[in-house]
C-alpha cells in the first residue's frame, strides 16, 4: 500500500472529518434543548466559523472531498452555535 493512495487517504480524511464534526453535536443540541448559551463565547464560535469557511473554501480549490464535506457540515454546526448565542442572549443583560 503506497502512501500516497488516494482512497487510504481520502477514508481517513472522511474518518477525521466524520469524528471532528460530529464532537460539535453534543453542544448545539444542548444548548438548542436548554436555551441557553450563556457560557458559550460568541466570539471563538465566529472566529473558528471564518476559519472552517476558509477551510471549505480550500477544499473546494484544491478537490478535496473529505475537506469539502466535513467542513460544509461543521460550518452549519457552527453557525448554529452563533445564532443561538445571538438568539438565545437576548433580553439577558
Amino acid at each position: 500500500m503506497p502512501v500516497s493512495d488516494p482512497f487510504f487517504s481520502d477514508l481517513f480524511g472522511y474518518a477525521a472529518g466524520i469524528l471532528t464534526t460530529v464532537a460539535f453535536l453534543p453542544q448545539v443540541l444542548k444548548t438548542y434543548r436548554s436555551r441557553s448559551a450563556t457560557d458559550i463565547s460568541l466570539a471563538m464560535y465566529v472566529i473558528f466559523s471564518v476559519g472552517i469557511a476558509f477551510w471549505l473554501i480550500h477544499g473546494l480549490l484544491v478537490g478535496s472531498g473529505p475537506v469539502v464535506a466535513a467542513n460544509s457540515v461543521g460550518l452549519v454546526l457552527s453557525l448554529a452555535m452563533v445564532v443561538m448565542k445571538v438568539v438565545f442572549g437576548r433580553g439577558k443583560r
